[in-house]
């Protein structure tokens, strides 16, 4: 078997030709069909804490599956399915209407609702079937679930109760009609049979709830019997979240739209913890990466600051809080390094020990730094300033295990035969190769991560500073600096002006063209002289698409527009460059960018998915789906607030007493306003258009810069 955390198989297919329903709530997802079931021996399922509790759930009337109409969206976590019953003897319609509302969260509930739109009585046998495996979702994605030994199950007045042989983890499975009142039901190994009698334009319902066992403690599900789903916890959390969250006015449809999909995506990715259950943090993507994660985590609460800096002072606390503190082999653990990905195969709130930790990441570490100092400019000294030895540690594993060789930049190689061969955001396991396709070989120093490393130098300036601490902000400020000039002169490959993707354990330059050094705009380590010559090497046929940048140039060796990270495109990515652009000046280039992910977001109804196809917008109009790919993804979904900051240039500085806004906003969308910006304990709003921009309701004492 293969280590979980390093999985470089084959995407599994969703298992639906007509596409996949995903509902999201926590650390609960559950993957269906159309019609609402779960198809057996695909990766669909009812998922919590990576666990997968229902591996098939299939509703048969009188034998023959319901077939799809339509699915009514209501919330991330709650929709309604509309689909007719089997045709009847001598009729061409089937006059069988079934309804299945579903709402999800620490468990699962099915609203089934059978109509009856004929003068005639109709007798059905209505089945349920129901299977799970209890598989993790390594094995799971790795097409292993069925190694797993086969679960007891047992049936009950009112159901079927599945457990795993030691007892530890169950799915219980029950069935209640209106009021509470018992059914005409069997129940058998294989699910629940109802036997219905529909009175002439009449309809039949039944209510069925699915409890997790985890630890062998039943969990409460976030949803109480009867409860309408918007007075559910799930509901109410949406709600008050809504309420305290920045609200976002454009009157251009597609960042509108982008827009609500990601405030909806990033409120429904939330991760709550006991430790700090006032800040959340977030889940990578559904359904594979429904835990909290460094890298992804990170990233998505420093785009998401704009919307709710409290998912940004929940990720760090909880990170700090799983810290590496000892060097283990096994899970690559260093002390001060920040965690690649945690989960818990409990059904416990609580953040538990690094037991269930894997750190095998080279950018999690200084993200972790850069956020904190974001999170000091914008005014939360007061929320993490607890955390300031977490960050020095974490500064300190920078300079020690990050860069053994002492030569400046932090390499990564893994640690014996398991784990991540890559560690850096692009971590499939051929993903550093040069432009002839051949592959680097660690240890390897990858172009982001030093610009990272540079940020996060100058973010514990700008903490130094505000604590009055001039010393420690100089001593910082050099090292950037010492940085910023061996990154110049040891990546820029001087023959194609742009910047190597990586150095070697030779120190060699890895010269394949990526959308890579968009980051390293972003950051600001890259000289202004070259600056251009990348921007423009950006958004030339080479690496955009015209929908986005893609991960790898049309050129080299290794492109493929339906790979994972030679030649597609992810938004994340392509929202960084932008932002990166703008920050250089190259407000051009960025709009252009910025139009080009709106219109991807667009052709999905607002929502980004994780990545798809590096495929020309020349060359086929629509863009192109990337098999299997996440959706909802958190830094997906998050990528239309980073759209929205770079527009506006929004860099505020509060222990420097002032907020600067440029904002170069494109014709198209003509005016942003932003409602309630949480700025420490301030509430400021935003308004722009074109390139004018107003801040209103600023703190005493704090200006408005440009």
């Amino acid at each position: 078997m293969t280590s979980p955390w390093a999985y470089a198989g084959p995407a599994p297919s969703w298992g639906a030709d007509g596409g996949v329903v995903t509902l999201v709530e926590g650390p609960t997802c559950m993957i269906s069909a159309q019609n609402a079931d779960i198809i057996h021996n695909t990766v669909q399922g009812l998922y919590f804490r990576d666990i997968r509790l229902l591996s098939h759930w299939e509703l048969l009337v009188d034998g023959l599956r319901v077939e799809p109409l339509s699915v009514v969206p209501d919330e991330p976590f709650s929709c309604e399915f509309i689909c007719t019953g089997p045709p009847q003897t001598g009729v061409r319609d089937s006059p069988i209407v079934a309804r299945r509302v579903r709402l999800i969260g620490r468990g699962m509930r099915d609203q089934l609702t059978l109509h009856n739109y004929s003068d005639a009585t109709i007798r059905m046998t209505v089945t349920l079937l129901t299977a799970t495996d209890f598989a993790d979702v390594f094995s799971v994605k790795e097409l292993r679930s069925n190694e797993l030994s086969r679960p007891e199950t047992t049936t009950t007045p009112d159901g079927v109760e599945i457990w795993s042989r030691d007892r530890q983890m169950g799915v219980l499975i029950t069935a209640r009609g209106p009021d509470s009142e018992a059914l005409d039901l069997e129940t058998t190994a294989f699910g629940l049979t109802f036997h219905v009698i529909l009175e002439p334009y009449g309809c039949w319902s039944t209510c069925i709830e699915v409890v997790p066992v985890l630890e062998g403690e039943r969990v409460a599900p976030r949803f109480k019997r009867g409860e309408s789903a918007e007075h559910s916890v799930p509901a109410q959390r949406m709600s008050d979240w809504q309420r305290v969250a920045t609200r976002m006015k454009t009157p251009h449809f597609k960042l509108a739209e982008a827009l609500r999909s990601s405030c909806d995506d990033v409120g429904a990715l939330r991760l709550f913890y006991a430790q700090n259950p006032q800040y959340p943090t977030i889940a990578a993507g559904a359904p594979w990466y429904m835990r909290l994660f460094g890298r992804d985590s990170l990233l998505t609460a420093w785009m998401a600051l704009i919307l709710d800096p409290g998912l940004a002072i929940g990720t760090v606390r909880a990170l700090a809080a799983l810290q590496g503190s000892k060097v283990d082999p096994s899970t690559e653990e260093e002390p001060g390094r920040i965690l690649n990905e945690w989960h818990s195969l409990t059904g416990s709130d609580a953040l538990g020990s690094g037991k269930n930790a894997y750190y095998g990441t080279a950018d999690a570490t200084p993200l972790f730094v850069m956020l904190m100092g974001e999170l000091y400019r914008w005014g939360f000294r007061d929320k993490i300033r607890a955390l300031l030895p977490n960050v020095d540690r974490a500064l300190d594993w920078i300079t020690s295990y990050g860069d053994k060789d002492g030569d400046g930049f932090v390499e990564y190689q893994r640690v014996g035969n398991f784990g991540l061969l890559n560690q850096g955001w692009k971590d499939s396991s051929d993903a550093i190769a040069f432009a002839n396709g051949s592959l680097a070989q660690p240890p390897i120093a990858v172009a982001e991560v030093q610009a990272y490393v540079y940020a996060a130098y100058l973010a514990r300036a700008d903490i130094a500073n505000a604590e009055g601490d001039l010393g420690i902000a100089e001593i910082y400020r050099g090292r950037a600096e010492k940085l910023k000039r061996a990154f110049n002169e040891q990546f820029w490959l001087k023959s194609d002006d742009f910047v190597a993707v990586a150095l070697d354990k030779d120190k060699n330059q890895v010269d394949s063209f990526t959308s890579n050094p968009g980051h390293c705009l972003w950051t600001g380590i890259l000289d202004h002289d070259k600056a251009e010559l990348v921007a423009d090497k950006l958004l030339s046929p080479q690496l955009f698409s015209g929908w986005g940048i893609r991960t790898e140039s049309i050129q080299s060796r290794k492109y493929n527009p339906v790979s994972y990270h030679h030649g597609s495109v992810w938004p994340h990515d392509t929202a960084i460059t932008a932002a990166g652009l703008m920050k250089y000046g190259f407000a051009t280039h960025a709009k252009k960018v910025i139009l080009g992910l709106l219109d991807v977001a667009h052709h999905r109804d607002g929502r980004l998915p994780e990545l798809f196809c590096g495929f020309s917008r020349d060359e086929l109009s629509i863009p192109i789906s990337y098999p299997s790919a996440c959706s909802p993804q958190a830094w997906s979904a998050a990528s239309p607030l980073l759209l929205v900051r770079a527009m506006l240039s929004f860099d505020p500085d509060i222990p420097a007493g002032v907020v600067k806004i440029s904002p170069a906003v494109p014709d198209e969308i003509a005016e942003i306003t932003l409602d309630g910006v949480a700025l420490g304990s301030s509430r400021v709003t935003i308004t722009a258009h074109g390139n004018s921009g107003s801040i209103a309701g600023l703190p005493v004492g704090i200006v408005k810069g440009a």
